[in-house]
């Protein structure tokens, strides 16, 4: 059996729970037998690894696709709408998502020494293909999982491994960026983060930008050379999926969601959220509602396949 093919046979036992609960730290696994709706969520940094099906997620106008044998990789929090776009009964998605860890990337790069210089790191999420290395490496750290013992002492070297693959592999230049100190993502990064909590309050430019201790026009290039957005930007795409998950579960209170995530206005909201998920908030809220019902039915009453370890 080759490494992609046994991914998918291990992931799927997993998810199935056959194999029993993950035992790596932070890592998921997700298996879907059908397609799903476009969700959006703050991602943080994270190797996504596909073995079966399709999969897309949207950073502002940019769409990244990534099928079986490839991956993503997201190097700061990025507002994310993502989406799995091919899966069936026959051939379910199935992914595995591990987080992308500072610490270790920093402690490879002062082993490693100076590495093959790389093209200059753009926007901090990308997808690539998985070379035979970084797949075999997946596949050992799932082995590891049927062996207690084996996992204790062996397991956190693969994931080291799993970082040094990403590191020295096409993408190498965007991940190398989480471990460097002084990059130009570490500012970026203190500003996210500032923008994650004050994402219902009103923002000054300046104030951000002395907050991370830039000026306002670094600050607005390095935060749109990682995110591909502007702070506003992305503040607004932040609001706009939180609102998106208070409608989940109170579809009626479209109001009241518009300013629990900062809106003053009602018709602002309305607007920006159409514009952003091609719906009205109170029409959107019912599609989902009406799809997380019929998902529950079929889960309930058909003992539908679908296990999902992560969203």
């Amino acid at each position: 059996m080759d490494s992609l093919n046994e991914l998918r046979d291990r992931i799927a036992r997993l998810a199935d729970g056959t194999q029993g609960p993950l035992s790596v730290e932070g890592m998921t696994v997700l298996s879907a037998d059908r397609p799903a709706l476009e969700l959006g969520t703050v991602i943080e940094p994270l190797f996504a690894l596909v073995a079966q099906g399709t999969k897309r997620s949207v950073l502002g106008d940019r769409v990244f696709d990534y099928g079986a044998g490839q991956y993503l990789v997201v190097t700061v929090d990025l507002p994310l709408v993502s989406q799995i776009t091919q899966a069936s009964p026959d051939e379910p998605l199935l992914a595995l998502g591990l987080p992308l860890k500072p610490q270790t990337i920093a402690e490879l790069l002062l082993e490693a020494g100076p590495l093959p210089k790389q093209s200059e790191a753009g926007v901090a999420i990308a997808t690539s293909d998985a070379d035979s290395d970084l797949l075999d490496a997946a596949v050992r750290l799932f082995r590891l999982q049927e062996k207690p013992d084996d996992f204790r002492v062996l397991a956190p070297a693969v994931v080291r491994e799993i970082h040094w693959r990403l590191l020295t592999g096409p993408q190498g230049a965007l991940v190398r960026r989480i471990g460097l100190a002084d990059s130009r993502l570490t500012p970026v990064s203190r500003a996210v983060r500032w923008l994650q909590t004050h994402y219902d309050q009103a923002i000054r430019i300046d104030d951000l930008a002395g907050h991370v201790g830039l000026s306002v026009p670094s600050l607005n290039r390095h935060f749109r050379a990682v995110t591909a957005l502007s702070p506003l930007q992305y503040q607004k795409q932040i609001r706009l999926q939180k609102a998106r998950l208070h409608l989940m579960t109170a579809p009626h209170d479209v109001a009241a969601a518009g300013y629990a995530v900062g809106y003053d206005s009602p018709s602002q909201f309305s607007r920006e959220y159409r514009r952003m998920f091609g719906a009205p908030p109170s029409h959107d809220a019912e599609h989902l509602q009406t799809t997380a019902t019929i998902k529950a039915f079929e889960k309930n009453s058909l003992n539908s396949p679908v296990h999902s370890l992560a969203t």
